[in-house]
């Protein structure tokens, strides 16, 4: 109860208390009652000054809860104005793989890549992508590693449907050429045709444009440096040789990828992507015009999974064609079970050809089998069987490869 209150309270009480005096106590006491009213009277100022006091006070306490209030209300205008903060508009993640394999070929291990990846939106419709790669643990003069700056581009929100990137991106081509986190597919080592065929992990700089074009439907198209494959030796006009990695490219002969792709059915992908380039020699040689085109389906229904690709070049000029490398094609399927979030198994069969326009058997073939455990949904370990059969017996290999990956 409020003092002012308890000094109402007061005042009454003694109003009452005086009202029901005894009259036999009136003859003695006119004087008495008097005095007593002039005590109520002194009583009612103290109580009414008292009052007075406390609604000053009282409205004291109102301006200062009223001014912290606009305080706030300033305060959260102004963070609102600034926008989040450095650190909240960047992100960072990172996968990384550890390979053991015992082949006829080799026993090793290795700590085969570890990536680093750096996010910031500068806005709401400007960001940057990056990662950063180091191959094989160490790098440097004499190691077997390498340090490789794998993407660094601007992407800008155009509408909310259509983007613009530029600078240096991983190409539309492929399953694993953009999504190759190890905790996202089946088997220790990648895919041999996407390897040798595509070849992935592919990035070049340039410019691109994405975004949808209908409901489950959507669409790449990039122009960006090439490939620019040596024209002598083992290595003539294989296009994994052929990878500038955007390091003082040559850039005689830039390249164009486009990509559709259908993905209106859940649990379904279906793309097919082009791409073409005038001279994958940069000049260096005879003009060899190339196209690559390439045609994928993702799926997965409940545990049963599902991924099959073909891909294949077609390189022009003589000196191409008398290697027969002026073909170079190859596909796999490959049919996966996932029991549970933890285990699930698969089979594989490869096939590529980087000779394919010789008449000679020039093709391997590969089949892979085994499972991936998943400790968390992004931590794995992997164990599968290979066995690869070469157009010569002394390109044969098989054996066992182990395997634990993680990305976040």
């Amino acid at each position: 109860m409020s003092r002012i209150h308890i000094a109402r309270g007061a005042l009454v009480a003694a109003l009452l208390a005086s009202a029901w005096m005894p009259v036999a106590h009136g003859a003695s006491s006119i004087e008495a009652i008097e005095q007593t009213l002039v005590q109520l009277q002194a009583q009612l100022q103290a109580a009414q000054q008292e009052i007075r006091a406390l609604k000053a006070e009282n409205q004291q306490i109102k301006e200062q809860v009223a001014a912290t209030g606009e305080a706030v209300e300033q305060a959260e205008q102004a963070a609102t104005a600034r926008g989040p903060s450095w650190a909240e508009k960047t992100s960072l993640g990172a996968y990384g793989e550890m390979h053991w394999n015992s082949l006829q070929s080799k026993d090793e291990i290795d700590f085969h890549r570890f990536v680093l990846f750096l996010g910031h939106e500068f806005d709401a419709r400007t960001r940057l992508f990056a990662e950063l790669e180091l191959e094989h643990a160490l790098a440097g003069e004499g190691k077997e590693g390498e340090v490789e700056l794998e993407q660094a581009y601007i992407e800008r929100d155009l509408t909310d449907n259509q983007h613009a990137q530029v600078g240096l991106f991983l190409l539309p081509l492929g399953i694993l050429n953009e999504h190759h986190e190890p905790d996202t597919f089946y088997g220790v080592e990648r895919n041999p045709v996407e390897t040798n065929i595509i070849p992935t992990t592919w990035w070049e700089g340039g410019i691109g444009l994405h975004g949808d074009i209908a409901p489950g439907w959507a669409y790449n198209l990039a122009a960006h440096s090439g490939l620019n494959v040596p024209t002598t030796g083992s290595s003539a006009f294989l296009t994994r040789s052929g990878r500038q990695k955007v390091s003082e490219a040559v850039a005689e002969d830039p390249a164009m990828t486009a990509r559709i792709r259908y993905q209106g059915i859940p649990g379904l992908e279906l793309a097919l992507s082009g791409q073409y380039q005038d001279d994958l020699t940069q000049g260096t040689g005879e003009r060899a015009r190339a196209f690559l085109w390439e045609t994928h389906a993702v799926l997965q229904r409940g545990p049963f999974g599902l991924r099959a690709l073909y891909a294949g070049w077609d390189i022009g000029g003589d000196q191409a064609q008398a290697l027969g490398r002026d073909q170079q094609n190859g596909w796999y399927v490959e049919p996966s079970w996932r029991f549970n979030d933890q285990w699930g198994v698969f089979a594989r069969y490869n096939r590529w050809d980087t000779a394919a326009g010789n008449s000679a058997d020039s093709a391997f073939k590969q089949v892979d089998v085994g499972f991936n455990y998943w400790l968390s949904e992004q931590v794995v370990l992997k164990l599968d069987y290979m066995d690869k059969n070469g157009p010569t017996s002394d390109l044969d290999d098989r054996g066992v490869n182990a395997g634990v990956g993680f990305s976040f």
